[in-house]
C-alpha cells in the first residue's frame, strides 16, 4: 500500500522503515531537516539493533523515502501519525500539540477513502475529538487508532512481528478501517498475530493502562527491595519464588534503580492527568505513589554510596557504569543512571560515566560530568564502582580484571544483575538493593 508516516523520531522512523520492509510503498514526513538527510542517507538519529539494515535496505530499493514538506504525503492511502507526545513543560498532562498539529497538516491532502491510523500515545478521549473534527473538515476520509508497543532495543521485532494488534475504529465503521490495517499488517496477521478491534476510548486506554501495569509492577518489587532491606531478606529471591506463581509472572519483577526513558515515566503521569480531569482520579492515585518508589530508588542507590565510602563522596572518584535509562538504546530521557551520576556529582564526587552508546546524548544534557567511551577508562582508579544499567558488557565483568584496574574494590550493584558471591570472593565489598 501507499503509506505515510508522520513524525520521523523514534516511534516513527522505526514503523517507517518497517513498513517498507514488509513491501509497502512508504514516505516518512518530519520537520527536523537534518533527522530526514540523515534518514535519507540511510543513518538513523538514534541508536536502534536492527533499525540500520532495514533502514538501508528500504531506502535502497526505493520503497521508502522522506521529507520535510507534508504535501509529499499526499496520495497516500493510509496515514500514520507517530509524533510525539511529552510532558507538557506546566503540569503533568501530556502534550498533545503535535498531533494536532500533524493532523491538522494532514487535512488538506487527504484523498476520498483515506485512513489515519493513531500511533501516537494520547490520553483518553483525544481520538474521539480528532474524529469529529474530521468528519467536518474532511468527510472523505476516516480514523483509526493503532497504538504501539515498542520496546526500546527491540523495536524493529516488535514492529514487524507484534505480540499484538489493536485497532480504534468509529462507532459507525463498517470494518473498512479494520479491513485496510490487516492488509498492512497482513505478514502479522497470516503469522496469527492476536488482533483487537475496539472503540477509541478503549483503544486508547490499552496502551495507558499497560504502561500502568508495567511501572506498578517494578516499583511494587522496588517497595519489597525497601523491606528487605530492613529485614535481612533477599529481593531477587523473592521474586524468583512469587514470580513461579502464573498470575504474578516473572518478568519486570527486579529491583533495581528503577525505570526511566520517554515512555513509562511520562505516560503515567499523564494518565493520572487525564483520569483527574475526568474526575476519577481516585482511580489511578496509587499511580503518583508508584512514582515516587520509582524516584525514590535512584535516592537510595546514591545513599548507598555515600555509606560505602564512610559518609561522603567529596572528592572520591566514582565510575558510573551506564548512562541510559535501559541497555540497547542511546536513550537519556528521565534516566535513572544519569540522574544518580548527577547527584553524585552535586555530592562533590569526582564522577567519570561510562556507557556503550549513551555518552554524547548525556554530555550534551550533562556537560558538567567527565564521560569516558571506554569502561576501562571510566574504571582505572576509581574508589567506587556504580553499575546502573545493565549492559552486557558490564554484567560479565570479571571481578579479579576490574579490581587490577580500580583503587579500592567497592561496588554497587544498582541493578542486581552481579553474582555477590563471585565479587566478594574476589575480594569486592558488594551492595544491591534489597539483597542482604
Amino acid at each position: 500500500m501507499r503509506i505515510s508516516v508522520i513524525g520521523c523520531g523514534y516511534l516513527g522512523a522505526v514503523h517507517a522503515s518497517a513498513m517498507a520492509e514488509l513491501g509497502h510503498d512508504v514516505i516518512g514526513i518530519d520537520v527536523d531537516a537534518r533527522k530526514i538527510a540523515a534518514l535519507q542517507a540511510g543513518r538513523p538519529p538514534f541508536y536502534e539493533p536492527g533499525l540500520p539494515e532495514i533502514l538501508k535496505s528500504a531506502t535502497a530499493s526505493g520503497r521508502l523515502r522522506f521529507s520535510t514538506d507534508i504535501a509529499d504525503a499526499a496520495g497516500a492511502e493510509v496515514h500514520f501519525v507517530a509524533v510525539g507526545t511529552p510532558q507538557a513543560a506546566d503540569t503533568s498532562a501530556a502534550d498533545i500539540s503535535y498531533v494536532d498539529a500533524a493532523f491538522r497538516g494532514l487535512l488538506p491532502h487527504l484523498a476520498e477513502g483515506s485512513l489515519i491510523v493513531g500511533k501516537s500515545t494520547v490520553p483518553v478521549g483525544t481520538a474521539a475529538r480528532l474524529a469529529a473534527l474530521l468528519a467536518a473538515a474532511a468527510p472523505q476520509a476516516s480514523l483509526a487508532w493503532n497504538p504501539e508497543f515498542l520496546r526500546e532495543g527491540f523495536a524493529v521485532k516488535d514492529t514487524l512481528e507484534p505480540d499484538r494488534l489493536v485497532y480504534g475504529v468509529s462507532a459507525d465503521d463498517d470494518g473498512r478501517a479494520a479491513s485496510v490495517l490487516d492488509h498492512v499488517y497482513r505478514a502479522a496477521i497470516e503469522a496469527g498475530t492476536p488482533r483487537i478491534v475496539t472503540d477509541y476510548a478503549t483503544s486508547e486506554l490499552v496502551k495507558a493502562a499497560a504502561n500502568a501495569f508495567l511501572a506498578t509492577k517494578i516499583s511494587f518489587i522496588n517497595a519489597m527491595s525497601e523491606i528487605a532491606d530492613v529485614t535481612g531478606a533477599d529481593v531477587t529471591a523473592l521474586a524468583d519464588a512469587i514470580g513461579h506463581d502464573v498470575r504474578i509472572g516473572r518478568r519486570f519483577l527486579n529491583a533495581g534503580v528503577g525505570f526511566g526513558g520517554g515512555c513509562l515515566p511520562k505516560d503515567i503521569r499523564a494518565f493520572t492527568a487525564r483520569a483527574e480531569e475526568l474526575g476519577r482520579g481516585d482511580a489511578v492515585a496509587f499511580l503518583k505513589e508508584v512514582d515516587t518508589i520509582n524516584l525514590r530508588q535512584r535516592q537510595r542507590v546514591v545513599d548507598l554510596a555515600v555509606a560505602a565510602l564512610g559518609g561522603s563522596v567529596h572528592r572520591k572518584k566514582i565510575a558510573v557504569l551506564g548512562v541510559t535509562f535501559k541497555p540497547e538504546s542511546d536513550d537519556v530521557r528521565d534516566s535513572p543512571a544519569l540522574d544518580v551520576a548527577v547527584l553524585l556529582k552535586g555530592l562533590g564526587a569526582d564522577v567519570v560515566a561510562t556507557d556503550p552508546q549513551g555518552v554524547e546524548n548525556a554530555r550534551e544534557r550533562h556537560p558538567q560530568l567527565e564521560y569516558a567511551t571506554a569502561a576501562r577508562d571510566a574504571l582505572a582508579g576509581a574508589e567506587l564502582v556504580v553499575l546502573v544499567t545493565e549492559w552486557r558488557e558490564y554484567r560479565s565483568l570479571d571481578p579479579a580484571d576490574v579490581g587490577r584496574l580500580v583503587a579500592s574494590r567497592r561496588i554497587i550493584d544498582g541493578r542486581n544483575v552481579l553474582d555477590p558471591s563471585v565479587w566478594r570472593a574476589a575480594g569486592w565489598e558488594y551492595r544491591g538493593l534489597g539483597r542482604p
